[in-house]
């Protein structure tokens, strides 16, 4: 029997403020709270106790936490600091991914393993940008060298796979699907340019005095600006995340510095206070524990060491040039990091009835041990060079020695 909204919401919350007081407990093992999210869905949902269930309430917030989660990270995007050799690195890092992913998925193709190259090597592809930006954050890595190189990949790596998805898992043929994405990317555009251009001084005092009364006008504007890009997206057959995504984009293009400085932290109260966690929680409870039981487990190791081939190996040839070999290293596991799309994707394939039970919760288990796993190994790497070190990495220019 399906729980109620009222209770099921009352769980969710419940675990949503548990997590990080799990993550504090354990914080000597630098753990995020996302995974104590998805572990704790796992135990409250359908496959152990089935204290709560995803009902049309739940599963909109659910959607408006994952619009939330890729809002923030095409917010945290910026253009000019990404723009040149980051983005271009980035690029021929992902469009290696691509080729080993599929090289990979078709060769599981053809021995059976798998039903759909498509749908497995495009989650061989996913970066989760938006899972790794509040550790980023945490360690003050946004505006180091490093931290751009992986927001220039990890936007890639977020942004790639989600086009992918939109033209050739869309409702209509391909063309169509190309045709209205021009059309999405084409309005995305003008609406950025009209973002850049200056606010009119009422609009900017109006703005600053509704920011710390219970108006809170900015924050609305902010809200609604997520919800008409989704809207946007939605109604050409676009995917949704494209237009969080782009929504982000406007947001951080249209702000000021002092009004992106007083905003960041409201938004991000409201994103990761309550909307990203029901996301996450939920995708928890919608995981398919029983069909990883048995072979299907062995099929975890495997899908892991595969999100790692294929994300980090690139980025040690790739990067030779402009990072030394101790950095390089960090950045392949970082990079290999990947859930938020794999479940999207793996939910796609359930659907279509193009991928087995079996492999969606084995791909997706994958990813929950890459959240926990390979940004501990990355970080630690980094962690073991000094700071000094990080901060000198130089972005252009060929390297003077490797450690």
């Amino acid at each position: 029997m399906e729980n109620s909204t009222g209770v099921s919401l009352f769980v969710i919350v419940a675990c949503s403020a548990l997590a990080p007081m799990c993550a504090e407990l354990l914080r000597r093992f630098k753990i995020p709270s996302v995974l104590f999210e998805l572990l704790l869905g796992i135990v409250v949902g359908p496959a152990v106790f089935n204290l709560a269930s995803t009902t049309p309430t739940i599963h909109s917030l659910a959607t408006l936490g994952l619009s939330f989660l890729f809002f923030l990270a095409g917010y945290e995007i910026e253009p000019k600091k990404i723009a040149g050799k980051p983005l271009v690195l980035g690029g021929l890092s992902w469009v290696i991914s691509l080729g080993l992913a599929f090289s990979v998925a078709a060769l599981l193709a053809l021995t059976g393993f798998v039903l759909s190259t498509l749908l497995v090597g495009l989650c061989l592809t996913t970066t989760a940008i938006g899972t790794l930006l509040p550790m980023v954050k945490d360690r003050h890595l946004v505006d180091a060298p490093f931290g751009i190189l992986l927001l220039a990949a990890g936007s890639v790596g977020e942004f790639g796979p989600v086009v992918l998805v939109t033209v050739l898992l869309g409702e209509k043929s391909p063309s169509v699907q190309l045709g209205l994405l021009v059309v999405f990317v084409v309005l995305a555009i003008i609406v950025v340019g009209l973002a850049r251009r200056s606010q009119p001084p009422r609009l900017v005092a109006a703005l600053a005095r509704n920011l710390h009364t219970s108006a809170q006008l900015p924050i609305r504007m902010v809200v609604l600006l997520i919800v008409v890009m989704v809207a946007l997206a939605v109604s050409l057959r676009v995917d949704l995340l494209l237009g969080a995504f782009a929504a982000g984009l406007v947001a951080k293009t249209a702000m000021t510095p002092r009004q992106s400085h007083e905003l960041e932290p409201k938004i991000e109260a409201i994103a990761f206070g309550f909307f990203i966690p029901i996301f996450f929680i939920t995708s928890g409870m919608a995981f398919d524990l029983h069909s990883l039981l048995g072979p299907a487990a062995l099929k975890v190791p495997l899908y892991l060491a595969l999100l790692f081939v294929v994300r980090g190996l690139p980025v040690l040839l790739v990067y030779r040039k402009v990072l030394d070999a101790s950095s390089r290293l960090a950045l392949a596991f970082v990079q290999a990091t990947g859930l938020p799309l794999i479940v999207v994707i793996t939910t796609i394939g359930l659907e279509t009835k193009t991928m087995r039970p079996s492999t969606a919760a084995a791909l997706v288990a994958a990813g929950m041990v890459s959240v926990l796993i390979f940004p501990l190994a990355g970080f630690s790497i980094l962690d073991r060079q000094s700071r000094k070190t990080l901060t000198e990495t130089h972005l252009e220019g060929p390297r003077s020695s490797e450690s």
